[in-house]
Protein backbone atom coordinates (compact mmCIF):
# COMPACT_ATOMS: atom_id res chain seq x y z
CA UNK A 1 0.00 0.00 0.00
CA UNK A 2 1.41 3.35 -1.03
CA UNK A 3 1.96 5.97 1.65
CA UNK A 4 0.29 9.40 1.43
CA UNK A 5 3.62 10.94 0.44
CA UNK A 6 3.99 8.39 -2.36
CA UNK A 7 0.47 9.18 -3.61
CA UNK A 8 1.36 12.88 -3.57
CA UNK A 9 4.58 12.19 -5.47
CA UNK A 10 2.59 10.02 -7.91
CA UNK A 11 0.33 12.98 -8.64
CA UNK A 12 3.52 14.72 -9.88
CA UNK A 13 3.06 18.13 -8.25
CA UNK A 14 5.95 19.57 -10.27
CA UNK A 15 3.72 19.34 -13.36
CA UNK A 16 0.94 21.45 -11.85
CA UNK A 17 2.36 24.79 -13.07
CA UNK A 18 1.71 23.50 -16.61
CA UNK A 19 -1.98 23.40 -15.69
CA UNK A 20 -1.91 26.72 -13.83
CA UNK A 21 -0.23 28.78 -16.57
CA UNK A 22 -2.96 28.59 -19.25
CA UNK A 23 -5.64 29.45 -16.70
CA UNK A 24 -3.64 32.52 -15.67
CA UNK A 25 -3.18 33.51 -19.32
CA UNK A 26 -6.87 32.96 -20.10
CA UNK A 27 -7.89 34.92 -17.01
CA UNK A 28 -5.49 37.70 -18.01
CA UNK A 29 -7.09 37.78 -21.46
CA UNK A 30 -10.53 37.95 -19.83
CA UNK A 31 -9.36 40.84 -17.65
CA UNK A 32 -7.98 42.64 -20.72
CA UNK A 33 -11.44 42.26 -22.27
CA UNK A 34 -13.01 43.65 -19.06
CA UNK A 35 -14.64 40.28 -18.41
CA UNK A 36 -12.72 38.68 -15.54
CA UNK A 37 -15.04 36.67 -13.29
CA UNK A 38 -13.64 34.97 -10.20
CA UNK A 39 -15.91 31.90 -9.98
CA UNK A 40 -15.38 30.74 -13.58
CA UNK A 41 -11.65 31.44 -13.20
CA UNK A 42 -11.49 29.27 -10.07
CA UNK A 43 -13.55 26.50 -11.65
CA UNK A 44 -11.24 26.61 -14.69
CA UNK A 45 -8.31 26.20 -12.34
CA UNK A 46 -9.93 23.19 -10.66
CA UNK A 47 -10.60 21.60 -14.06
CA UNK A 48 -7.04 22.18 -15.24
CA UNK A 49 -5.37 20.95 -12.04
CA UNK A 50 -7.64 17.91 -11.78
CA UNK A 51 -7.00 17.00 -15.42
CA UNK A 52 -3.26 17.32 -14.86
CA UNK A 53 -3.37 15.02 -11.83
CA UNK A 54 -5.71 12.64 -13.68
CA UNK A 55 -3.44 12.38 -16.71
CA UNK A 56 -0.46 11.80 -14.40
CA UNK A 57 -2.19 8.93 -12.61
CA UNK A 58 -3.57 7.56 -15.91
CA UNK A 59 -0.05 7.66 -17.36
CA UNK A 60 1.30 5.90 -14.25
CA UNK A 61 -1.38 3.22 -14.59
CA UNK A 62 -0.96 2.68 -18.34
CA UNK A 63 2.84 2.73 -18.35
CA UNK A 64 2.90 0.48 -15.29
CA UNK A 65 0.62 -2.04 -16.97
CA UNK A 66 2.78 -1.99 -20.11
CA UNK A 67 5.95 -2.35 -18.07
CA UNK A 68 7.52 0.81 -19.48
CA UNK A 69 8.16 2.20 -15.97
CA UNK A 70 9.88 -0.92 -14.60
CA UNK A 71 13.41 0.51 -14.84
CA UNK A 72 12.51 4.18 -14.55
CA UNK A 73 14.87 6.77 -13.13
CA UNK A 74 13.27 9.86 -11.63
CA UNK A 75 10.07 10.54 -9.72
CA UNK A 76 8.22 7.53 -8.35
CA UNK A 77 5.75 5.69 -10.50
CA UNK A 78 3.27 3.98 -8.24
CA UNK A 79 2.49 0.96 -10.41
CA UNK A 80 5.97 0.50 -11.87
CA UNK A 81 7.59 0.57 -8.43
CA UNK A 82 4.98 -1.75 -6.92
CA UNK A 83 3.99 0.87 -4.33
CA UNK A 84 0.33 0.70 -5.44
CA UNK A 85 -1.73 -1.84 -7.30
CA UNK A 86 -2.75 -0.88 -10.84
CA UNK A 87 -6.44 -0.85 -9.86
CA UNK A 88 -5.74 1.65 -7.05
CA UNK A 89 -3.98 4.02 -9.45
CA UNK A 90 -6.76 3.58 -12.00
CA UNK A 91 -9.30 4.55 -9.32
CA UNK A 92 -7.18 7.59 -8.37
CA UNK A 93 -7.14 8.65 -12.03
CA UNK A 94 -10.91 8.14 -12.23
CA UNK A 95 -11.48 10.24 -9.13
CA UNK A 96 -9.35 13.07 -10.51
CA UNK A 97 -11.23 12.86 -13.83
CA UNK A 98 -14.50 13.02 -11.85
CA UNK A 99 -13.36 16.18 -10.03
CA UNK A 100 -12.53 17.76 -13.39
CA UNK A 101 -15.90 16.67 -14.82
CA UNK A 102 -17.91 18.07 -11.90
CA UNK A 103 -16.08 21.40 -12.03
CA UNK A 104 -16.51 21.38 -15.82
CA UNK A 105 -20.25 20.83 -15.45
CA UNK A 106 -20.29 23.88 -13.19
CA UNK A 107 -18.53 25.88 -15.89
CA UNK A 108 -20.98 24.65 -18.52
CA UNK A 109 -23.91 25.65 -16.31
CA UNK A 110 -22.42 29.12 -15.91
CA UNK A 111 -21.60 29.64 -19.58
CA UNK A 112 -22.59 27.13 -22.27
CA UNK A 113 -23.55 23.46 -22.35
CA UNK A 114 -21.43 22.74 -25.45
CA UNK A 115 -18.48 22.81 -23.06
CA UNK A 116 -19.57 19.36 -21.86
CA UNK A 117 -18.49 17.97 -25.23
CA UNK A 118 -15.18 19.84 -24.98
CA UNK A 119 -14.64 18.39 -21.52
CA UNK A 120 -15.39 14.86 -22.73
CA UNK A 121 -12.82 15.26 -25.52
CA UNK A 122 -10.29 16.60 -22.99
CA UNK A 123 -10.81 13.58 -20.73
CA UNK A 124 -10.53 11.19 -23.67
CA UNK A 125 -7.32 12.90 -24.79
CA UNK A 126 -5.88 12.71 -21.28
CA UNK A 127 -6.66 9.01 -21.02
CA UNK A 128 -5.36 8.07 -24.47
CA UNK A 129 -2.07 9.92 -24.04
CA UNK A 130 -0.54 6.63 -22.88
CA UNK A 131 -3.69 4.54 -22.38
CA UNK A 132 -5.89 2.54 -24.66
CA UNK A 133 -4.89 0.44 -27.66
CA UNK A 134 -3.24 3.29 -29.63
CA UNK A 135 -1.66 5.75 -27.19
CA UNK A 136 -0.67 8.86 -29.09
CA UNK A 137 2.04 9.76 -26.57
CA UNK A 138 4.17 6.94 -28.01
CA UNK A 139 3.69 8.17 -31.57
CA UNK A 140 5.43 11.54 -31.38
CA UNK A 141 2.08 13.29 -30.96
CA UNK A 142 2.30 14.02 -27.25
CA UNK A 143 3.63 17.55 -27.60
CA UNK A 144 1.04 18.41 -30.26
CA UNK A 145 -1.83 17.30 -28.03
CA UNK A 146 -0.34 18.97 -24.95
CA UNK A 147 -0.12 22.24 -26.90
CA UNK A 148 -3.67 21.79 -28.15
CA UNK A 149 -5.32 20.87 -24.83
CA UNK A 150 -3.10 22.45 -22.17
CA UNK A 151 -2.45 25.42 -24.43
CA UNK A 152 -5.15 26.52 -26.81
CA UNK A 153 -8.17 24.77 -25.29
CA UNK A 154 -7.24 25.77 -21.74
CA UNK A 155 -6.49 29.43 -22.54
CA UNK A 156 -9.42 29.95 -24.91
CA UNK A 157 -11.77 27.99 -22.66
CA UNK A 158 -10.77 29.94 -19.56
CA UNK A 159 -11.31 33.21 -21.40
CA UNK A 160 -14.62 32.05 -22.87
CA UNK A 161 -16.19 30.97 -19.57
CA UNK A 162 -15.44 34.40 -18.14
CA UNK A 163 -16.32 36.63 -21.08
CA UNK A 164 -18.75 34.60 -23.15
CA UNK A 165 -16.65 35.34 -26.23
CA UNK A 166 -13.88 33.49 -27.96
CA UNK A 167 -10.65 35.52 -27.58
CA UNK A 168 -9.69 35.41 -31.27
CA UNK A 169 -13.07 36.75 -32.29
CA UNK A 170 -12.98 39.40 -29.56
CA UNK A 171 -9.56 40.59 -30.75
CA UNK A 172 -10.74 40.68 -34.36
CA UNK A 173 -13.74 42.82 -33.39
CA UNK A 174 -11.74 45.18 -31.19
Amino acid sequence: MATPSQWLAGARPRTLPAALAPVLVGSGAAAALDGFRLLPALLSLVVALALQVAVNYANDYSDGRRGTDADRVGPIRLVGSGAAAPRQVLIAAGLAFAVAAVAGLGLAALSSWWLVAVGAVCIAAAWTYTGGPLPYGYRALGEVFVFLFFGLVAVVGTTYVQTGTLPGLACAVA
